[in-house]
Parts: C-alpha cells; structure tokens; sequence
C-alpha cells in the first residue's frame, strides 16, 4: 500500500531492504583510517589535510568524501580564528630588512628564518628558539631553553649550521629580538658568514613563515595544560619539528607535500641530472 501511494516498485523496496542490512566493509575501513589520522594529529588535522594523508595510503577519496566521514563520527578539528595584527615600519639602521618578505627562495640554504616562543613547562616558561629554510619551510634547527639569551638561538643556530654542511651565502632573517640583536649570536652569524635581516619594529609580517609555524605547534600539537617535565618537552617538541612536521605533516606551500620529501624528491633530480 505505501508503494502504491508513492508510486514505487514493490522489488525497489526489498533491494534498499538488502542493501541496509548488508555491511560496508570499505566504507568502514576508511572510517577506521580517517579516525586513525586524526587521532595521530592530535585532532588538529582538517578534511583537507587527513584526504592528502589518505591518498598517500592507497585509498581513492576525495575531499567531500572524508568530510562526511568525519561528520558522521563527530571528528571536529581544533584550529584558531584569525588574529588581528599591529603594523609597523620602523627598521634597524644597522640590520635592515634585507628579505623584505621575498619567502619564496629558489634552493635551499639561501635564506633561513628564526624565531622564539615560550612553551609550559612544570609551571614555569620555557623558551623554544627555531630555525626554518625558506625553500620548503624545512625546520633544520632548534633549541629549548629555561632562559631566553642569546646563547638560545646560538644553539640553535649551530644546529642548523652543522645539519646543512656549513653552506656559504646565506641570508638570516628574524624579529628585532634582544637575543638576535646580541654580540653573540651577531659575532656568530660573522663567523658562518651568514648576512643578517631583522623585520620592521612589531611587524609579524615580516617573519610570517616562523610566526605561522609556532601558530601550527601551539594550536595542532602543544598540549593545552603543557608538559609535566622538560624532558617531556624535549621529546616531544622533538618529534613534531623533524618529524611530524618534517616528513608527515602536509603542507600547504608546498602543495600538500611535506617540506622533507620536497628537498628529498629535488635531490634525487639532481642526482639524475
């Protein structure tokens, strides 16, 4: 009778009868996958980026297609709004805004970024100083810290310094921070023969790849509580730079790919060549 009234074929009825009590098994396969993903993540992963993880895993998705499975299971991810940002344009007279946000470098070692933020740590603040290649926003050097000198991003400078092979004619570009001001890290840089570029006074602007870095850290990674202990920290701050963020992460300015396997990919073309 209710087929009748809806002028629907009785078989039409038993098929979608069938087909209800069937189980979808790749349908929940790729819950099981997107769940997993975002889990890993720490739930800061989008739609966008776990369909990027989930290609790179042999499923055949699309965007929409994740979407709703992360609607069905309730899978919100945990970014921040927007934020509003003073302007500024007052320069250091003796280190100028030499990368004058020119971001998009042609190879690597030709121009690295650094900065610092603080972190929570066993109810007190620690400080995190890194370093970034602008080629493929690669994080190729960091350093944490109770106290942030210069003796910080000096540590961190090393690392990077040492972890490239010591290249030559590099631009270092950073806010205008006390600690990248000071005797030791600028008689550092002349001993790398690294030239130095500072940002214009409370412009973020013009360090936008480091500020946007920390912004991804503290929202997608960073415990909200903090760590119970620096060692904790390490650990785990270690993981997310030269791992997660390294080789695992998508990334949006290098079209989905992670900043390692971009320079492990041009290596390897330049090794053909």
């Amino acid at each position: 009778m209710v087929c009748g009234a809806f002028d629907i074929a009785r078989s039409s009825y038993y098929e979608h009868r069938m087909t209800r009590s069937c189980v979808d098994v790749e349908r929940l396969e790729q819950r099981a996958k997107v769940n997993e993903l975002f889990t890993q993540s720490r739930s800061s992963a989008g739609s966008r980026t776990i369909t990027v993880l989930m290609q790179e895993n042999g499923f055949d998705v699309g965007r929409f297609k994740v979407r709703r499975l992360m609607r069905e299971m309730n899978l919100i991810c945990k970014q921040p709004g927007p934020h509003a940002y003073k302007q500024a344009t007052i320069e250091r007279p003796d280190i100028p805004n030499r990368l004058n946000r020119e971001f998009d470098a042609t190879a690597p070692n030709q121009a690295w970024c650094g900065d610092i933020t603080y972190v929570w740590v066993q109810n007190r603040w620690c400080y995190l100083a890194v370093v970034l290649d602008l080629f493929s926003r690669r994080i190729v050097g960091w350093a944490f810290s109770e106290r942030p000198d210069g003796a910080l991003v000096v540590k961190a400078l090393d690392m990077a310094f040492e972890q490239r092979g010591r290249p030559a004619g590099l631009l270092f570009h950073s806010d205008q921070g006390s600690q990248y001001a000071s005797r030791v890290f600028r008689q550092r840089l002349w001993r790398y023969r690294i030239q130095q570029s500072m940002s214009r006074r409370g412009n973020c602007w013009d360090n936008a790849p480091m500020e946007r870095l920390f912004r991804s850290y503290k929202s997608e990674w960073m415990p909200d509580a903090g760590y119970s202990s620096v060692q904790e920290a390490q650990r785990d701050i270690s993981f997310y730079l030269m791992e997660r963020y390294n080789w695992q992460r998508p990334h949006q300015y290098n079209d989905g790919v992670p900043p390692g396997k971009v320079e492990e990919k041009l290596n390897l073309l330049s090794g053909i060549r």
